[in-house]
Formats: structure tokens, C-alpha cells, sequence
């Protein structure tokens, strides 16, 4: 078995889906507009690599606490077909239906919550997902996460578990992401791909011979 692995945000879509999330419910008056300057503020040190994610998390999970889980979901569908599918680059579309076609599974991890990247995957046709863990209690969102981190680090860590539960030993594993926080993700595929690096990323790509991809919309 071959396994794909792919990044999400600014990886297959142009765009932070959490971020265009938050955007979404100020729209609809369901989140408060100062909330938008509050993440980015978090974001500013996600791409500096020192992202403080319960913080952020406690911000971005606050509007869906006390949401039942089937009430958030028709919600999501919608905002997922607004939003994010116009997002999704072309060349994203072509590279994982090229992995299809081989046989090969695929599988998006990222560092956003779950209530979100499962249903962006499936939106996709993408079979496995992987996000940010979100507790609930009886179908009720409480705002708190739980276990690791898809994030740095935390993202190799979830997927080797997630390779346990599922009984998988890929033969070959191929990743793709923009980000530097993704390094060890990257670092330990068998064929890794930067999509639209920075500079840094795109050094350390080029030092490694690791093949660059210039996705647009």
C-alpha cells in the first residue's frame, strides 16, 4: 500500500480554512466581529512557527461551545461549499486524483479542528482525514480539545498513531505541504513535495532536492 499525505490549509486550498471559518460566522452574526483581529494576531505567529495553540484553539472553538454536533454540521456542509471549494487549487484536484488512479491512499492532516478538515476531505473525495481533536459531551461541543496537536511535531505523531489503528504499513508515503511547521512531516515521507514554499521552506527543499510545485488558482 502507498499512502499520500496531504497538508490542507494553503496547501490544497488558497486560504486558512479556520480562518475563513471565523469569517463565516461573523457573517452570519453567529461570532463576534473582534474575534477576526484576535486570530489574526495567533496567525502572525503560526508562520513565525510559535503558535500558541491552546490559546488559539480556547478562541477559535468559543463560537460552536454549547452547538450540538448535528445542528453544526449542515452548517459546515454549507460553509465548505461557499467557501472552500472555490479555494481548492486546480493542480491540488489533478494531484490527488492522480494518486487515485494508482491505487494509492490518501489522507489530510491538519492542524485545524476536526469539525472541519473531515468534512472538508469529504467534500474532496479524500477518505481519511485527520484534525484537531474537539471534546463533546452527549453530541455537545464544550470548546476544550483533546489529545495531541496536528501540529509540528504533533502531526507526525497523530499520523503514526492513526497508521496503528488502521493496521497500515505504506510501502512508499508521499507528502505535501507550504509549510515550514510541517518539516518533520516532510522529513519523513519517502517523497516529499513543498507546495508554494517560503523562502525557508524552499531552501531547505532545494538543499534536500525536494521537488517544488507552484500551485494557483
Amino acid at each position: 500500500m502507498k499512502l499520500a499525505i496531504f497538508d490542507l490549509d494553503e496547501t490544497l486550498i488558497a486560504g486558512d480554512s479556520a480562518s475563513l471559518w471565523l469569517t463565516f460566522l461573523v457573517n452570519r452574526k453567529l461570532a463576534p466581529a473582534e474575534i477576526l483581529e484576535q486570530e489574526r494576531h495567533l496567525m502572525a505567529a503560526y508562520y513565525q512557527g510559535r503558535m500558541d495553540m491552546d490559546a488559539y484553539m480556547a478562541l477559535t472553538l468559543a463560537p460552536i461551545r454549547h452547538w450540538q454536533q448535528r445542528d453544526l454540521a449542515p452548517l459546515v456542509d454549507e460553509f465548505v461549499e461557499q467557501d472552500i471549494l472555490p479555494l481548492v487549487y486546480p493542480a491540488a484536484l489533478e494531484r490527488l486524483a492522480w494518486h487515485t488512479a494508482r491505487g494509492h491512499e490518501r489522507l489530510i492532516i491538519s492542524a485545524t479542528g476536526e469539525h472541519l478538515v473531515k468534512p472538508i476531505a469529504r467534500a474532496l473525495g479524500v477518505d481519511h482525514a485527520i484534525g484537531i481533536q474537539l471534546e463533546c459531551c452527549d453530541g455537545v461541543y464544550n470548546g476544550r480539545t483533546h489529545g495531541v496537536y496536528s501540529y509540528q511535531q504533533g502531526k507526525l505523531v497523530r499520523l503514526q498513531e492513526w497508521l496503528e489503528q488502521q493496521a497500515l504499513r505504506p510501502s512508499h508515503s508521499y507528502g505535501y505541504s507550504d509549510s515550514l511547521n510541517d518539516l518533520p512531516l516532510l522529513e519523513f515521507v519517502d517523497t516529499p513535495f513543498a507546495v508554494n514554499p517560503g523562502d525557508h521552506l524552499a531552501r531547505l527543499a532545494r538543499e534536500r532536492n525536494w521537488s517544488c510545485l507552484d500551485w494557483e488558482l
